[in-house]
């Protein structure tokens, strides 16, 4: 019989799923589960941010660029309230997360104790699940049920909020092998029926369109969609989060959806006959005017969760199921391939007409820049962005090659994502180039993270895009505000460069259009992190546009 204490146990879980890297902060209640740590942690990576909410980014980016859950410790009220916004960024993209915090002990529960916070009843709505475990003995079976919770079904988020006397005290230990809960049951198989009648649907159109959301990424079926769109000639467009899938013909690929997304891209969503709606939940940015979006189109959704399922679109043919398993039932079931020649030569017009076009003037273009960087950084690259008009244009101006190769917070839009971020996609994939491209604003709220790459030797690269504005406020302001420019002004940036290289990170600032390249040459030649401050064009907006609650019709170039 094996007897741990509760702090211990939490070590011990942690071993059994396999959990290689914790981001973690210390504070009072949780210095048990540090001290194990320091004896018996063995195997596990204890990577200590700088903020708590950067671990808390930095976890789910490394769950997004991995697909393993991202696991987070911290201390109880402060602690546990500062991951409330990293929390909620992963919930609503789908990342798999389990955040373990501390809490006072059980009998001061509702007291109002020195740094208690109701961190359940605080993250309730963003969380899958959330665990007030009061006795010791439940502690394991809580652990195992949220790491199966996390990643199943459509994964999230779930805390564990341990009070301090159930880290001390005592029992035997046994890890659950299996997990089940009557009440949570996810439907992971397509209701057959409904999976071929969307194959005829498919068979008979002739103008039809895939469009691709991050629920092909999170699924792991990026290679079956690939399949799909080659066997049956349909071109794909993308969500934000939906990069990634590759059809060996790149024609098949007709540009982004949604409010920055390309002219003709939208216009085949406006034009199909047919959309085939993969993993994408129809945020309100993708589709615009509910009433006028695809409005000549037949739609078949299908989505891991029902509550997805005609919530914003209603929709012709419902699949609940996971992904991969819907896509090989798909690719099992053999229909007559649809003539989309001629729905295929009519997007490729529309792409000639209209092509993604900027001015290069004196000053630096991001747009310019993005090129440049695209052109010369690695193919595989992992591309991570924070929030912002540079996220746009990183949408816009790189091809993604393979799938998680894109992290960004697209539900949320959390400004300050980007950095941290950063280093959880390293620490996930250390033998890939990681780059991160932040706008001033976003930069400037995690930025003490740079002391947790430094620390951790982590070789991320940073390009920062200063335009001394919020550039994405300034733009709408701009465009529906009369250029009244309230409280977005930046003027009085740092020396970023000078900052980084303070806090022990490579660094040089560009001013000069001739003097990108050479420096996204050093950056990528670099084996250690390096920071570019770049200058660019202060009132650049992102085109094309449609906006917000306007229909895909309603594009504008300028």
């Amino acid at each position: 019989m094996t007897v741990y204490n509760g702090a211990r146990i939490v070590i011990e879980c942690l071993k059994k799923e396999n959990v290689d890297t914790l981001f973690c902060y210390p504070g009072g209640v949780v210095i048990p589960i540090f001290d194990e740590l320091y004896q018996h942690g063995e195997g596990i990576r204890m990577v200590q941010p700088r903020h708590e909410q950067g671990g808390t980014h930095a976890a789910d980016a490394y769950a997004r660029s991995t697909g393993k859950p991202g696991v987070v410790l911290v201390t109880s009220g402060p602690g546990a309230t500062n991951t409330v916004t990293g929390i909620a960024t992963a919930y609503i993209d789908s990342s798999p997360m389990v955040v373990i915090t501390g809490q006072v002990s059980t009998r001061y529960v509702g007291t109002d104790a020195f740094q208690e916070a109701d961190i359940t009843g605080i993250t309730m709505p963003i969380t899958k699940e959330n665990i007030l475990v009061r006795e010791v003995e439940d502690l394991a079976p809580a652990i195992k049920r949220a790491f199966h919770i996390a990643v199943s079904g459509r994964p999230g988020p779930v805390l564990v909020d341990v009070p301090k006397d159930v880290l001390l005290a005592e029992t035997e230990f046994t890890y659950p092998e299996e997990f089940s809960l009557e009440s949570y049951k996810p439907t992971y198989k397509g209701h057959p029926k409904q999976i071929s009648r969307a194959m005829d649907l498919i068979a008979e159109a002739k103008r039809p369109l895939i469009l691709a959301g991050g629920g092909i990424q999170i699924s792991g079926s990026t290679d079956l969609v690939a399949r799909f769109i080659d066997r049956y000639a349909i071109p794909v467009v993308y969500t934000l989060m939906g990069h990634g899938v590759r059809p060996s013909d790149p024609a098949m690929s007709v540009g982004n959806i949604g409010m920055h997304g390309t002219v003709f891209g939208n216009w085949a969503v406006q034009n199909c006959d047919l959309l085939i709606a993969l993993g994408t939940r129809f945020s309100d940015r993708i589709i615009g005017d509910t009433v006028s979006f695809a409005p000549k189109a037949k739609k078949i959704q299908v989505d891991v969760d029902p509550a997805e399922i005609g919530k914003s679109v209603e929709v012709d043919v419902p699949i609940v199921g996971d992904l991969r398993n819907v896509m090989a039932k798909m690719l099992e079931m053999k229909r007559k391939k649809p003539d989309t020649a001629p729905w295929l030569s009519e997007l490729q017009k529309k792409r000639a007409e209209f092509p993604l076009t900027y001015s290069q003037g004196d000053d630096i273009k991001p747009q310019f820049l993005l090129e440049k960087a695209r052109d010369i950084l690695p193919r595989d690259l992992i591309v991570v962005t924070d929030v912002g008009q540079h996220q746009m244009w990183c949408h816009q101006y790189f091809d993604y090659t393979l799938p998680r190769s894109f992290i960004t917070s697209g539900g949320l839009g959390t400004m300050g994502y980007g950095v941290p971020a950063g280093i959880g996609a390293k620490l996930g994939n250390p033998d890939r180039e990681v780059v991160v491209f932040c706008g001033d604003g976003g930069f400037q709220m995690t930025l003490q993270e740079l002391i947790t790459i430094r620390r951790e030797k982590l070789a991320v690269k940073i390009v920062v895009l200063d335009n001394s504005f919020l550039g994405m406020v300034r733009q709408w302001q701009d465009l529906f505000h009369g250029k009244r420019y309230s409280g977005v002004d930046l003027g009085g940036n740092p020396d970023f460069a000078a900052l980084a290289q303070a806090l022990g990170i490579r660094a040089r600032r560009v001013e000069k259009p001739d003097d990108v390249e050479p420096a996204l040459r050093e950056m990528a030649a670099s084996k250690e992190a390096m920071l570019l401050h770049v200058i660019i064009s202060k009132e650049e907006n992102v085109w094309p546009m449609v906006a917000a609650g306007s229909s895909l019709n309603d594009v504008r170039t300028s």
